[in-house]
């Protein structure tokens, strides 16, 4: 576990550059009028929140998996489960848990003001899969600790579960066009940017479905899955009225938002 932040960082830079440059290999072709003004605020918040997860917790999801494994903490140890067993068995559980700490943050208002920024991206690349409030990927870290120690996840099934999130994060808002066969056969094994395009449009009830964030048996299983936008994925309008200016993409604006008025009619007041 030495070695986590390196592995880490290292994944990470990998998969983003992945995506940038398939961005500019097999892009969707729509037109984006911010472009790469959207970057500096979004490149920044993931490094926000990384300073602040570092200070508050320093030992992250993973450190706390080692700390409960020394212990013996935990549902799988208990049940004396074999590592070959407890290792996918943890990355599906905490791939649910974020499943559904994803629904919670859309329907509990005090918490969707928070998860409002994300969606304020008028645009979808793969920086939109960096952009979350530092206070809930705090609060995001807190339910996975909670997670890991309750199931006593081994702290190797963490780390993969990190990096798989994070890439796949990465993967699925990027502006990439996926062949529609490929397309078909993929969607059964991971959220595709298609898939997860329909969670971005401003209609309500699309916001309100395609959860999932890296496998996307969640949504079929609990009844949020839908295939496309009615309005098709090149015609789906992308973000939040009334904070889809240049203005509002700025680092401090985002970073205040939550602190903002409700959105204008006819898109989700649940954030009142």
């Amino acid at each position: 576990m030495a070695a986590e932040a390196t592995i880490r960082l290292a994944a990470f830079i990998g998969v983003l550059a992945a995506m940038v440059l398939a961005e500019r290999t097999w892009a969707r072709g729509l037109v984006r009028p911010l472009g790469w003004r959207r970057w500096p605020a979004n490149l920044a918040l993931p490094v926000i929140g990384s300073v602040v997860l570092r200070l508050v917790a320093p030992a992250g999801a993973v450190g706390v998996a080692v700390w409960a494994e020394a212990r013996g903490l935990g549902l799988l140890p208990a049940l004396g489960a074999p590592f070959w067993l407890a290792l996918p068995v943890a990355v599906l559980v905490l791939d649910l848990s974020i499943y559904w700490q994803h629904r919670v943050f859309h329907f509990v208002p005090a918490l969707w003001r928070l998860h409002r920024m994300h969606h304020a991206d008028p645009e979808l690349d793969a920086t939109t899969g960096l952009r979350f409030h530092p206070v809930e990927i705090l609060l995001s870290l807190g339910i996975k600790v909670a997670v890991v120690v309750a199931l006593g996840a081994p702290p190797v099934a963490v780390l993969a579960f990190e990096v798989l999130l994070n890439a796949t994060s990465l993967f699925n808002h990027a502006d990439i066009r996926i062949p529609a066969r490929m397309e078909r056969w993929l969607r059964r094994l991971v959220v595709t940017p298609d898939m997860h395009r329909t969670h971005h449009s401003e209609v309500q009830a699309e916001t309100d479905s395609c959860f999932g964030f890296c496998l996307p048996w969640w949504d079929h299983l609990f009844g949020s899955y839908r295939a496309a936008p009615a309005a098709g994925l090149n015609g789906a309008v992308i973000g939040v009225p009334g904070w889809r200016t240049a203005r509002e993409q700025r680092l401090d604006r985002l970073l205040l938002q939550p602190l903002a008025g409700t959105p204008p009619a006819g898109f989700p007041q649940k954030g009142t």
